[in-house]
């Protein structure tokens, strides 16, 4: 069957059928190593699991046919797959990253890969004029794109910002955590390389620790980065490989309910006289919102914020009073989390400080309104 759906793809894991046992689920390998040859070759293509175990071959081929790429990288997790791309790059090599995304990515590139001779200006990505105004001719090697960005969910035009970059020979990284394969597909859109934190919606169920990178072609950076995978060692477990094939084979029919319930959510809050602001991109009065119904295609993701009117202590109080939203951090998973994201990522955040971060999962919609309802009821004068 020719030009199957991303959709069946996902729900059959490309329809992998184990040839021994015919077996619809591919089994977990734990052997570290693998027999040579008795002439002293590899035949098998496998010398050592660090990063060869079998396990991660059908993860990694189910990710790259979702996204459209030449190949993809299992790494133990989202960090290890963020941190890779820029240790593939030279010290005196100029970046830029965006002032609003993942807390702990910004605070590795000012704590330590600064230390390394990298030259990183944050800069306003979803502004056409602030990426051309920061580029520096012959200098600047990669642009880091994350749409929407977490925690204000700002929104990229992804195939503009990758105009400006490789106009000038640098490449471009897209953070599509957010936004998963089912949504946006940052490779068609000019995207040099898309990477993923796993843990949130690629695998879905809180379970399993992991990133990904999957790239639009193959070339000297890709090479580099699967050699830093290699032998740095940030590579998952069998096991966890396993599980994150199995979540992505509920990956669409996930994302598709959270984001009906975020949208439902989004609207019924819009004009709460308790909440000051609903920052979500499927709101018509959001910033974004024209650019992300260019490049998102069935629906605005999970992820919002809500901006409560009492302010710092009423946001707390709300979040301490759900009782169906669950007190976490991370998001992406089927169940529904909800935090004050200023007191997690702490000085220097982006996040006001009356702001509730809220990852919509597959629960009833009108069940997760009504907690938020009388969370809000009990605590906002």
């Amino acid at each position: 069957m020719k030009n199957k759906s991303p959709e069946s793809i996902a729900a059959q894991a490309l329809g992998w059928i184990d040839e021994k046992t015919k077996g619809v689920v591919e089994p977990i390998y734990t052997s570290t190593t693998f027999i040579r040859d008795s002439d002293n070759q590899y035949r098998s293509g496998r010398v050592y699991a660090r990063d060869q175990n079998p396990t991660f071959d059908q993860a990694e081929a189910v990710l790259s046919a979702l996204e459209g790429g030449h190949a993809s990288l299992l790494f133990a997790s989202g960090m290890a797959s963020a941190t890779a791309v820029f240790q593939a790059l030279a010290p005196g090599d100029h970046v830029l990253a965006p002032k609003v995304m993942y807390w702990s990515l910004r605070n590795w590139l000012k704590n330590f890969a600064t230390h390394w001779g990298l030259l990183i200006d944050f800069i306003d990505m979803d502004s056409p004029d602030a990426v051309r105004a920061a580029i520096r001719p012959k200098l600047t090697k990669l642009v880091w794109i994350e749409t929407p960005a977490n925690p204000l969910w700002t929104i990229t035009d992804i195939a503009l910002i990758c105009e400006i970059a490789h106009a000038h020979g640098a490449m471009v990284v897209v953070d599509s955590t957010v936004a998963t394969p089912v949504l946006s597909q940052p490779l068609k859109l000019g995207a040099d390389i898309v990477m993923h934190a796993a843990t949130k919606y690629l695998n879905g169920h809180s379970d399993v620790i992991a990133g990904t990178l999957t790239t639009r072609e193959d070339n000297p950076t890709w090479q580099r980065i699967r050699s830093i995978r290699a032998q740095l060692g940030g590579v998952l477990g069998p096991f966890e490989a396993w599980l994150l094939t199995r979540g992505m084979r509920t990956l669409y029919p996930r994302v598709r309910t959270a984001c009906a319930s975020a949208q439902a959510i989004a609207e019924h809050f819009a004009a709460h006289p308790r909440v000051a602001e609903v920052m979500y991109p499927g709101l018509p009065s959001f910033a974004g919102h024209a650019v992300a119904a260019k490049q998102m295609t069935g629906g605005f993701g999970g992820m919002m914020s809500i901006r409560i009117k009492a302010g710092e202590g009423a946001a707390i109080a709300t979040a301490a009073n759900v009782q169906l939203w669950k007190r976490a951090t991370s998001l992406g998973g089927v169940e529904s989390l909800i935090e004050h994201r200023a007191s997690v990522e702490g000085p220097g955040t982006p996040a006001p400080t009356d702001l509730l971060r809220l990852s919509v999962g597959i629960e009833a919609t009108g069940d997760l309104i009504d907690d938020l309802e009388q969370a809000l009821e009990m605590v906002v004068a």
